[in-house]
């Protein structure tokens, strides 16, 4: 970061001005969270506008102001821009959102954006928000899209120790870094509890763990677009740190946010390869499943087969002597060894030697 100077060096309008009419109000509107001036690390005052923010800062070129907006109007952020200067490649991507992560450099001013997170235990999901950063010599604006992070509570902390605090926007920089950070603990914490009651559904069983993974893995696709870009970011804001000259404290606390976020990164990861094991592992089990299945109903086919097999060769023997029967039940005069009497034996003896012939054949065949 670059070294702070008066507001005379880089302001459009170096000599203090009377406040002019052109200069929108936005701070009847909801999306102005908080403005207000710092000298020495304290809070000493807390403008009820944007305008009066301005108004303040130029007739105290010594103090500090924090800005902090939620889903602002472009008239608004048109409003800073024209105040502090600022780029406006940046501030359309602070009007459009849905930016990665990343750091870059205007002349005095730093945008970076970062992409928060928060894990909601009632949905058993993850929701990101996206906060932008614009840091000048003696301003920080923050403007913010979602519920996280939550900045009030950054903005205690840095309250709570005005010897950070008067280290200037970079420290402030530094503390949301942190919030943002800090918040992924949560989120991987559910993170890992929803992937273990995965691994449970999978072995247990249930059909609607597929959808789940699924779910899962997309937010963890998110999840891995917030973290990882922020390792190379980090650096990059670390050797900006060391080579503006800023003080060497703050140098060792945004380290050691840096290796809070590779060991994030690294866990997003690992969650990102166990949910494809796990994916990969339901789908043997489902395929397993529907193999069991499939054999199971051919098993009940095979013995219905056999069923059927018996039952057909019962009909078919029982059926013999019901067509003798019938031949020689007929009333016909002229029928043929009608009035023989040998004929009733016969009949008996053809019966048992039709059926007896049938038998051998179907219990040779194992239809019996």
């Amino acid at each position: 970061m670059p070294d702070r100077r008066p507001r005379a060096s880089w302001r459009r309008h170096p000599e203090p001005q009377p406040e002019r009419a052109s200069t929108p109000d936005p701070t009847d509107r909801p999306s102005v969270v908080q403005a207000s001036l710092y000298r020495d690390g304290r809070r000493v005052s807390s403008p009820a506008t944007l305008a009066d923010t301005f108004r303040q800062l130029r007739e105290h070129p010594d103090g500090m102001a924090w800005i902090g907006l939620q889903r602002p109007t472009e008239a608004e952020l048109h409003s800073l821009a024209a105040e502090f200067d600022l780029h406006e490649l940046a501030v359309e991507d602070a009007l459009e959102a849905h930016q990665r992560p990343k750091l870059e450099r205007y002349g005095d001013t730093l945008f970076v954006v970062l992409r928060a997170a928060r894990y909601l235990d009632a949905q058993e999901e993850v929701e990101f928000g996206e906060l932008h950063i614009f840091v000048g010599p003696d301003f920080l604006i923050t403007v913010r899209h979602g519920a996280a992070p939550d900045l009030s509570t950054v903005r205690h902390r840095m309250e709570e120790d005005p010897d950070l605090l008067a280290l200037g926007p970079e420290a402030v920089l530094y503390a949301i870094l942190d919030a943002v950070v800090d918040g992924y603990a949560p989120v991987v914490a559910g993170v890992q509890n929803d992937i273990d009651e995965i691994e449970t559904e999978v072995f247990g069983g249930d059909p609607a763990v597929s959808r789940r993974i699924y779910e899962l893995s997309r937010e963890m696709v998110e999840f891995q677009r917030a973290t990882r870009p922020l390792v190379g970011m980090l650096h990059g804001l670390m050797a900006g740190f060391a080579k503006y000259g800023t003080d060497e404290e703050l140098q060792r606390y945004l380290r050691d946010v840096a290796d809070h976020v590779t060991h994030t990164s690294e866990r997003v990861d690992g969650f990102r390869q166990a949910l494809a094991d796990i994916l990969t592992v339901n789908a043997t089990l489902v395929t397993q499943q529907q193999n069991a299945e499939m054999r199971a109903l051919a098993e009940a086919g095979f013995e219905q087969n056999e069923e059927i097999k018996k039952i057909s060769s019962w009909a078919a023997i029982l059926f013999a002597p019901t067509l003798v029967g019938t031949i020689y039940g007929m009333n016909f005069d002229n029928m043929p060894e009608l009035h023989w009497a040998g004929g009733y034996p016969f009949a008996v003896v053809l019966m048992a030697v039709v059926c007896t012939s049938l038998y051998v054949v179907f219990k040779k065949k194992d239809w019996l």
